[in-house]
Formats: structure tokens, sequence, C-alpha cells
């Protein structure tokens, strides 16, 4: 029997498209935010530096240069990719195949000891990219299967079911993690073992979740075949977008904002664990469980702050929002800068729960709103994953070599204030009914 077709703002293709949060979401929360961070810096107990490619680096410092590498090849990569994508009409099968190579890549996280500490960073390095990549392919479908007045309800829903998600699997990770024993889990060392089981626990999840999704997915909507230079259709697609932005002045100004923000909103998100587990005074043997505890406890209030932001924008605008979203932002940093116990870690937590989910999620809806009507909306949101990308490869380049240069994650925090209230401010000129 022939799989059903379901109409663009159809509840069954809505749902199906948001249940990729609840597949893909477990690796930022297990790999990027919770037990990785703290399997890594269990590495590094009796030395914070490491001698890698010939150079002697602080372990945060390693990752974040790492990582920041990765968004670059990104920058280059999606761009190529998307370009083709819409060029043949098949992102569904580009979105599985960087689900897939993610996947098998967290598995192989496995393997990441010091002892062969590049292919752990090359396991790294591809489910990073590959998640990322992802996103694109996954996002560009937003105003193909849903309705402008949809978009910011199902974009809030999306990410609040892949917290949700990905706090199960957290818990069974966490219960992994206090408790090998009850698993079956033994060894010298069984907590450092589970944290490994919990790696090869997201890919299989990530695989087997994200085909709900791949079923109801619209098939391409048009077949072509490859020509000589479609390598550099992507390219051009960006060319083409960029040239469409001197007419479409509002997006421009406002990719320019989002580009600012984004890199200081995600290089936090991306070293928040790194940060917990260097700089806080936990108490002895507990250090595992507290920051599972606040990843969680990030995790189940960013299910209500992603929804509440979405209801704030229905009565205040997109716009004014983000405003006051990334000036929240700034002073979540202030706090950071002088918190040194759990308790004050706790509730540092709680808040950045509060407009983690948000302020993505309405980030996200808000460009997919201002896009003109195009079947090439996979170019469009290259255009936007791409700034997002660039803006990454700065906030943790400077992250980075702040954090190598002083030695303290602490100080070098503190330029991201700055960059939130310049966001604000640029966010502020936007001027637009209904945003």
């Amino acid at each position: 029997m022939p799989k059903k077709k379901y109409k663009k703002g159809h509840s069954k293709l809505l749902n199906a498209w948001a249940f990729y949060d609840w597949a893909n979401s477990v690796y930022p929360l297990v790999i990027s935010s919770a037990v990785f961070p703290i399997y890594y810096g269990s590495l590094f107990v009796s030395d914070l530096y490491v001698e890698v490619f010939g150079f002697n680096f602080k372990n945060t410092a390693l990752i974040s240069f790492l990582t920041a590498f990765a968004f670059v090849i990104l920058s280059f990569l999606t761009p190529l990719l998307s370009g083709i994508a819409d060029y043949m009409g098949n992102k569904k099968n580009f979105l599985k195949l960087f689900c897939y190579m993610g996947s098998i890549s967290c598995m192989g996280l496995y393997f990441f000891e010091l002892e062969n500490i590049y292919v752990g960073l090359f396991f790294y390095f591809i489910a990073l990219i590959s998640f990322w990549a992802s996103l694109v392919f996954y996002n560009s479908y937003l105003p193909d299967i849903a309705f402008k007045e949809q978009q910011d309800a199902i974009s809030a829903k999306g990410y609040a079911l892949g917290y949700f998600g990905s706090v199960l699997l957290l818990i069974f990770n966490l219960a992994m993690v206090m408790s090998p024993q009850t698993f079956g889990i033994y060894g010298n060392n069984p907590e450092i073992i589970a944290m490994k089981y919990s790696f090869v626990s997201v890919g299989l999840w990530w695989i087997i979740c994200s085909q709900y999704t791949f079923y109801f997915l619209p098939e391409p909507y048009k077949k072509k075949k490859i020509v000589k230079d479609v390598i550099l259709n992507g390219f051009r697609e960006l060319l083409f977008v960029w040239n469409e932005l001197k007419n479409i002045l509002v997006i421009k100004k406002y990719l320019i904002a989002f580009f600012i923000y984004s890199s200081a909103l995600q290089t936090v998100l991306l070293i928040a664990a790194y940060f917990g587990e260097q700089e806080i005074n936990w108490p002895k043997d507990e250090k595992t469980i507290g920051l599972i505890v606040s990843i969680l406890l990030i995790q189940l209030i960013a299910i209500f702050g992603a929804i509440l932001t979405s209801k704030l924008s229905e009565k205040f605008g997109n716009i004014f929002t983000l405003i006051i979203l990334n000036i929240f932002w700034a002073f979540l940093c202030i706090g950071a800068y002088f918190i040194t116990e759990p308790n004050e870690f706790y509730v540092a937590a709680a808040l950045v729960g509060l407009v983690m989910g948000g302020i993505q999620a309405l980030s996200r809806s808000t460009f997919s709103k201002m896009i003109p009507d195009t079947e090439n909306t996979t170019s469009y949101f290259s255009f936007y994953d791409v700034s997002q990308k660039v803006s990454i490869v700065f906030g943790m380049t400077l992250f980075a070599f702040l954090d190598q240069l002083t030695g303290s994650m602490r100080t070098s925090i503190l330029v991201f204030i700055l960059i939130f209230l310049i966001g604000a401010y640029l966010l502020k000129s936007i001027k637009i009914k209904n945003y």
C-alpha cells in the first residue's frame, strides 16, 4: 500500500517534523552538555594540559578550538550540500545521511581515551559536524510543512519534545552512572564505563527515533540529474540569497543581530558543562552527580521556557521578546563570573533553562516568517545556518584564546556580556509589524 501523503499544515506532518527534535536532542544534551564533558574532564585529573599536534593545550581550550574548527568546516560544507539538495530535491536523503553518521560517531566516543586521543577527537569532530549539518536540512522543512501562523508554535513544540525526550535518556544514563552494578557494569572504574555506554545509547536513540520523522516527511518535490556545475550550486544559491537581502533589509538587519548574539549564546551553551566541571567547588565524589542533575534541571525548565517564550512572542512580538532574552542572558553571564558553589550553580542552571530553548526556537521561527515564499527554502536556511556556524567559530575561538591565555574560564566568559547587549541593541533597530 502506498504511503499516505499529508498536506502542508496537517497535524501528522507537523508532529513528525517536530519529533526529530526528540530524536537528535540527545546529542546536544548527553554529548555536548552533560555526560561527555564530565567524562572528558575525568581524563585530566592529574594535569589540565595535553600535547596534541605538537602544541601544549589546556584541556578546555583544546576542545573549544576543535569545536571552532568543526564549525569552520561546516560553514563551507553546509552551503555545498544544501545547494545540491535544493537542486536535486533530495534534502531528506542528506538529513538521513548526517543522522546516521552522527549516530555512529557518538557510539565511537566509547573509544575516547588519552592513549588514543586522536581517535577520540576524530569521533567527537564527526559527531559534531553531523549533528549541525543535519539541522540545516531539518530546519529548512519548517516553511514546507507549516504555515506562517503555525511556525512559532511548532518550532517551540520541537524544542520542547527534544528537551523532554533527551531528559528521559539522560535519566537512564544517570542511573547507569550512579549504580553501574545494577546494570551489570563492573571493572576498575564502573562509573567511567557507564559514561562510555551512555555514548552508545545516544547513537542508538538518534537512529531509532528518527525513523518516525523520516517516514512522514515529504519526498523530493523534483528530480534532477547531477550536472557538471552542481558542486558550486549551493554557493550560487547563497550569493542569490545575499543579493536578495539587498531588497529585504529587515532580514539583513536580523541576520546581523542574530550573528552577534548567537556567537555568545552558542558558545556559552557549549562550554557551560566544562565551566561547571572546572570552576565550581564540588564536594568530594559529588561532582558527577551534581553536574548531571544541573543539566537535567536546565532541560526540564527549558521545556516550559520554550513554550513560555512562544506565548510571550504572541503577545509582545518576536523582536521585542528576543531583545528581553538577550538582556537576560547578559545578566546571566555577570552572575556566572561570581558563582563558585554548587547551590549557586543550580540556580544559574535553572535560569539558563528558562531562556535557553526560548531564544533558539524564537530565533528560528522569526527567520522562517521573514523569508519570502519560495521552493528553495533550503538556501535561505543554509544562509541562516552558515551565519550561525560562523558566529560559533567567532565565539568559540574568542573564548578558547582567552581561556588559553588567562587559564581561567571564569574571566573568559565576561566578554559575552557585551556581545549580548550589542545583540539586543541591533535587534532594537528592526521595525516591522507582527514581528
